[in-house]
């Protein structure tokens, strides 16, 4: 099987491979890019693998006039930046002693001992510059064309080498794996039985890993076997995955929202276990006071704005088993464009301070209550 495509022909990935071989030295696509490139995915990253130690990648990239930077250069990887595009280029690795969050690993010259350390059989995939796939394990493309996502050797192995690999299977299975196949059964045996090993993760890492699992096509088969073999629990305790499915089905038009989806997850102290940024955590906490506010669906989207409004309409239908009303984005979108037309200086200076505050919201929820028919005039009258 060959890969093709305007990516592995581009100018600035062959230059680079070219660096590589030209020293002597193998050089190998490797990872995501050769699995999604194999599926017909896009391909946003570029990995490489070489028997080339680090210093000698760094000495071949500045002789070739390429800019090699030493963003990970004790795990062996130099990224070597062509035509402003990155290219993270890692020497073969085989692991000495895990530790559950990293590895200690020695570099190797052998294909075989680089693909035995992956995690998952379809992402120890390699190719080399013309396209021509090499699987060293003879298990990813038969994994691959059977969307069939399996730990490479024993799962319990590779799990504790790198505890994030649990959320990883449940990830990748959502945007790789086939979806009438279900989760490999000994894959979910393995992080059930080592499930508390997540603890151990910086939430940083596990954030990343959730919402990237939260924004696949449709997660809901894999956040369910999360909940039932235990992982989702020691992930965010009190989250409940049973509106995920009804949510996905209510979204048909709407592009996926890691951040919609969590708001229908629930779970306790979410932004502070997630390490969710100030933007996300301000836009979770507006979903989750949509979702309380009982107004119907004008007001919601004048209180909150079409998108926090249109979420919460959609997480409310999903968490109630309901469809949604074909008139329900009219009305978000009609409450979103209406404007109180009474303003504090209107009640100036009869009235100030915390008696303007007060009666300003009055004439507010007047307004609200008219169906936002009331003018000026006649709520000033």
């Amino acid at each position: 099987m060959k890969l093709s495509g305007d990516w592995i022909e581009a100018a600035h990935v062959q230059r680079v491979l070219e660096m590589l071989r030209a020293g002597g030295h193998q050089a190998l696509l490797v990872g995501g890019c050769v699995r999604n490139a194999a599926l017909g995915q896009p391909v946003t990253d570029i990995d490489i693998a070489t028997d080339a130690l680090p210093a000698r990648v760094t000495e071949l990239a500045r002789a070739a006039g390429l800019k090699p930077v030493p963003t990970g250069i004790e795990h062996g990887t130099v990224t070597v930046v062509a035509d402003h595009i990155p290219h993270e280029i890692t020497t073969f690795r085989r692991d000495v002693e895990t530790h559950g969050r990293h590895a200690t690993v020695a570099f190797s010259t052998r294909i075989e001992d680089d693909a035995a350390r992956r995690d998952f059989t379809m992402n120890a995939l390699y190719a080399r510059a013309d396209g021509t796939i090499i699987d060293p394990l003879g298990e990813g493309l038969p994994d691959l064309a059977a969307r069939h996502l399996r730990f490479v050797g024993t799962p319990e192995a590779r799990i504790r080498e790198d505890y994030l690999r649990i959320l990883r299977f449940f990830r990748f299975t959502a945007w790789y794996g086939a979806p009438d196949l279900g989760l490999d059964p000994d894959g979910l045996a393995a992080c059930a039985a080592n499930a508390r090993g997540i603890e151990a993760l910086s939430r940083e890492r596990v954030g990343a890993e959730m919402k990237k699992l939260l924004a696949a096509p449709d997660p809901a088969p894999a956040l369910a076997a999360m909940q039932a073999c235990g992982v989702l629990a020691h992930v965010l305790p009190g989250a409940d995955a049973r509106a995920i499915a009804p949510l996905v089905h209510l979204e048909q038009g709407h592009r996926p929202d890691a951040l919609r989806r969590l708001a229908a997850l629930g779970g306790q102290d979410v932004a502070e276990r997630l390490r969710l940024s100030k933007a996300e955590a301000k836009r979770l906490d507006r979903l989750r006071a949509a979702l309380a506010d009982p107004a119907p669906d004008a007001v919601l989207g004048y209180r909150f704005g079409v998108r926090d409004a249109t979420d919460a309409v959609l997480v409310r239908a999903a968490l109630m088993g309901q469809e949604i009303p074909a008139a329900s984005r009219e009305s978000v979108e009609f409450g979103a464009a209406q404007q109180f037309p009474v303003t504090a200086r209107d009640l100036m200076p009869t009235l100030a301070g915390a008696d303007l505050g007060q009666h300003l919201r009055l004439l507010e929820d007047r307004w609200i209550a008219s169906g936002f028919s009331l003018s000026r005039d006649e709520l000033l009258g």
